[in-house]
């Protein structure tokens, strides 16, 4: 006679093998745990020249939304970034150029981050001197040299450089030249067409980015990002052109480029994706100038032979710095070889972007806007592997196993309830 402890041992018995079959045939290996990283290094260096006593920004002062920002972002630096603070122009308060060219001083030195010492420092700054620039930049080089850790200069200034000869561009290409992987933002705090020149061709010669900003928050907001964005891998961008046609399209391999678009420009791009690869790209315009409201950006991946395969776009309505959008084509289709199997193959695609900006009479179109693109080959998906190991990290396995697991789990108990209502009548 079937007893109740029976069933009950049965039916665990059951769950347990079904539940068995949801494990992997096999653990893999502990991954070995990645080297010890150096911690990314910064430096904001502000301009404290006599213009920041100007009352542009918010009804206050420049140099009062300055410390507000810095504030705002010694508050919420990662504990992970050795932290440092340069000033131009904040000691020397004559007239004489030669002295007031040099006026560039650390603040506060790069490494781990007293956030009382550092706002202490800034709150004692008041607008003086001249806009050294340039010897500002090398300055902050020397500060941040050495190791092999991410580096980064965020500079933030009212105005161009008062200290020529010295052209604080050339001193930026000369940085670039030294191949330390020295990125260089700028943050411009007037929106004057020979500041934004002078700053655009300082963050470009680095690989950095250009800002206009008008209010505290902004500037407090993309000091963060900067601030934020030195722990990430620096790459060094490289230049290339697009072409007018798929045909003529540059070759590009996985990395990181930059180029110019014309307004309402196409421009094309063309990348080789072996088999069982995926392509995953993305591309990032950004307005360096003035602009017209109502814009957007598309990239599209098309086969050589014009076919569409898929796109990605973005559109805004208003002041914007960047747009962006990606796109992610799977591997390719399986072909038929003569054997019968089915094989991934290669295959070429170009890709198209294009922008839908638009920038008033009086703005200068020329040169293009700046692009960046990204282009990425990842191994694509494994399908044998999927079916093999059951594939718990797909949601739908694992809903079906569940459900089929809940079935069984619930025929086992009426079974059981079935049984015991039978015994019961008997008695």
């Amino acid at each position: 006679m079937i007893t109740r402890k029976r069933l009950a041992a049965g039916a665990l018995t059951l769950l347990a093998a079904l539940a068995a079959g949801l494990a992997p045939v096999g653990t893999a290996a502990a991954a070995d745990e990645p080297a010890q990283q150096e911690s990314p290094k910064v430096e904001l260096v502000l301009d404290v020249s006599g213009s920041m006593k100007a009352r542009d920004i918010d009804g206050r002062s420049r140099m009062a939304a300055a410390k507000q920002a810095f504030n705002e972002v010694l508050d919420s630096v990662p504990d992970d970034v050795r932290l440092g603070i340069r000033t131009l122009g904040a000691n020397y308060p004559g007239d004489d150029r030669k002295i007031g060219c040099k006026d560039t001083k650390q603040l506060y030195p790069v490494g781990p981050l007293d956030r009382t010492e550092a706002k202490t420092a800034v709150a004692t700054l008041a607008p003086t001197g001249f806009t050294p620039i340039g010897p500002a930049l090398l300055g902050a080089a020397d500060d941040l040299a050495g190791g092999d850790a991410t580096r980064r200069i965020v500079l933030i200034t009212d105005g161009e450089d008062t200290c020529g000869p010295l052209d604080p561009c050339e001193v930026a290409r000369e940085i670039a030249a030294k191949g330390t992987h020295l990125v260089v933002d700028t943050l411009g705090l007037v929106p004057n067409a020979k500041i934004r020149q002078q700053l655009t061709c300082i963050a470009e010669a680095t690989g950095g980015t250009y800002t206009a900003v008008q209010h505290t928050d902004e500037l407090s907001g993309r000091v963060k990002q900067l601030v934020d964005r030195a722990a990430e891998p620096v790459v060094t961008p490289v230049a290339t052109e697009g072409a007018a046609a798929c045909a003529q399209a540059p070759q590009l391999k996985p990395g990181l480029y930059t180029d110019r678009e014309k307004f309402s420009e196409h421009r094309w791009y063309r990348v080789d994706v072996p088999p069982g690869q995926e392509l995953r790209a993305s591309v990032s315009i950004g307005a360096d100038r003035a602009v017209d409201r109502d814009y957007g950006v598309l990239l599209r991946a098309v086969t050589t032979h014009g076919r569409e395969i898929v796109r990605g776009s973005e559109a805004g309505d208003g002041r914007t710095d960047v747009i962006s959008t990606g796109l992610r084509y799977p591997k390719p289709p399986l072909n038929d070889d003569t054997d019968g199997d089915a094989r991934p193959v290669a295959e070429s695609v170009c890709l198209q972007v294009s922008n839908s900006f638009a920038a008033p009479a009086s703005v200068k179109t020329v040169p293009g806007l700046p692009v960046e693109l990204t282009v990425d080959l990842v191994d694509g998906p494994d399908e044998a592997s999927d079916v093999a190991s059951f594939g718990l990290g797909n949601g739908w396995w694992l809903l079906g196993v569940l459900t089929l697991t809940g079935l069984a789990a619930g025929l086992l108990w009426g079974w059981i309830s079935r049984w015991r209502f039978a015994a019961w009548r008997t008695n």
